[in-house]
């Protein structure tokens, strides 16, 4: 094996969404591959056709492209182990069960899912681990044709020992054992001629030559019987990697329902790929020292798969919130205000100034917000006063601390008065803000008093850009109507 080019799969499901567990999977094969110059290949595993979501393929490939993992061979590209999606590999399934059957490795069940049933529900009552009985088993070779040619529906299923230990070797963990006494004989074949999961990925990887399977560790019981699927068929296994489980914060599985796991979803909420490919990356390994901000050029110089651990990785939605906030404080303005221009979309409808609408307009906008965003999808929200004509707000939130109406009121007239006298030409943040403070510390004035009052004027929020940002992209008409309007509520 260690002659042998390094050669790693991402082998998602086409059921609708990519996991982000998948994604972590993904990751961590391709850093993998980069670590030893290997190859990184794509296969879609879509035997379970009951699963499958039409259309979901397409979304797959638009979501990988989004990430920006390059394949070395897949569905799209081609190369010397095709077909890479498993319905399109029947007759090479066919060809290596039929092998099996006629050495007597595996056999023909022809339990009905009513029986199935009743044995489980048995099972249960007794307090019983649910397992298949073996029932057909030992079906002579007789049998077996008798009630193939009599139309029984039959699936197949591997032949496990029955006594002693079976002994695999995780990179990560070591070695592993497990009681043959507790391994059921799983189907390997179903009642409509597909392989499943388990019997798929054994004859695939073997035949693309993958030299390293990454997976979840929740694949672990299934470990033994792939390893025997192995023996049985005489191959050498791949290194196999199971990677932690991945948690939320209160120490559960991520869920669908929970609506924490799809990876469109969290590029639709404004999510950068730079921060969620950074984020998985810790999701089970952790570089040498304290500096966490990683580019995947960064990981891909940095990353040793020996150095993953086995601890189960907690999902902090703040952690992933740190890192997109970093990389969109540190994204180039023109290119933020180019991929986030659709969530400022219902903003810009609601305004009839043409002005507003202009692309210099909307990157001062872009601009006052940046240093504050977590993720895209609030910059709406956050900028949405900059588009409303009228403020609707209480008067109360002008009042800085104990100041009194007439007080707020009066210092308001002051920045209003102040405002008015800067020319048009001069009416920038550094000028305004210059103006400004040098009256208030001249005049020995506290800067709260003045400052607080403004911003909500011109903003309707308690939190918000600060004043001079504001007033500067509104412009000196609007800035000054603005603060109008709220000397006119007292």
């Amino acid at each position: 094996m260690s002659n042998k080019k390094v050669r790693t799969r991402f082998a998602p499901s086409p059921t609708g969404f990519l996991h982000i567990g998948s994604l972590r999977t993904a990751l961590f094969a391709h850093l993998l591959a980069k670590e030893f110059d290997g190859e990184m290949i794509l296969r879609l595993e879509d035997t379970d056709q009951k699963r499958y979501v039409e259309g979901s393929e397409e979304k797959l490939y638009n979501t990988l492209d989004r990430l920006g993992f390059k394949f070395d061979e897949g569905p799209r590209i081609g190369g010397d182990y095709g077909p890479y999606i498993q319905s399109q590999r029947k007759k090479i399934y066919n060809k290596y069960i039929k092998r099996l059957l006629d050495e007597q490795k595996v056999y023909h069940c022809f339990c009905s899912p009513e029986r199935l049933q009743k044995m489980r529900e048995k099972q249960q009552a007794e307090k019983l681990s649910p397992r298949y009985d073996r029932c057909c088993r030992n079906l002579s070779a007789e049998e077996v044709v008798k009630k193939i040619n009599s139309g029984e529906k039959f699936v197949v299923r591997q032949k496990m020992p029955l006594e002693g230990e079976v002994i695999v070797n995780d990179e990560l963990r070591g070695e592993i054992k497990f009681q043959a006494s507790e391994l059921e004989d799983h189907v390997l074949i179903k009642s409509d001629g597909m392989p499943t999961y388990q019997f798929a990925l054994i004859v695939d990887d073997h035949l693309m030559e993958i030299s390293h399977v990454i997976r979840g560790e929740e694949w672990i019981p299934s470990f033994p019987k792939n390893i025997l699927l192995y023996k049985d068929f005489g191959w050498e296994p791949p290194k196999f990697i199971h990677i932690p489980l991945t948690l939320n914060k209160g120490g559960g599985k991520l869920s669908k329902r929970q609506g924490d796991v799809a990876v469109e979803d969290y590029l639709k909420k404004g999510y950068l790929v730079e921060a969620l490919i950074n984020f998985c990356a810790l999701l089970g390994w952790h570089p040498k020292g304290d500096n966490e901000i990683l580019t995947l050029d960064d990981l891909e110089k940095m990353f040793k798969y020996k150095n993953m651990n086995t601890s189960p990785a907690i999902f902090d939605i703040e952690k992933l919130d740190y890192f997109n906030g970093y990389y969109i404080r540190k994204m180039d303005l023109d290119k933020l205000v180019e991929i986030i221009n659709p969530y400022l979309a219902n903003n810009i409808k609601k305004t009839s100034d043409k002005n507003k609408q202009t692309d210099e307009f909307i990157r001062n906008v872009v601009s006052t917000e940046q240093e504050r965003l977590k993720k895209l999808s609030e910059i709406g929200e956050l900028t949405e006063f900059f588009f409303v004509d009228k403020l609707n707000y209480p008067k109360d939130m002008l009042i800085w601390k104990k100041q009194k109406d007439e007080d707020c009121k009066k210092n308001l007239e002051i920045i209003k008065n102040i405002l008015e006298k800067i020319s048009e030409n001069e009416w920038t943040k550094k000028s305004i803000e210059n103006i400004i403070i040098k009256y208030l510390k001249d005049n020995d004035l506290k800067v709260g008093d003045y400052l607080w009052p403004t911003r909500v004027a011109l903003t309707g929020k308690k939190q918000s850009p600060g004043p001079f940002e504001v007033a500067f992209v509104l412009g000196k008409e609007e800035s000054l109507e603005k603060i109008q309007d709220a000397v006119d509520l007292f």
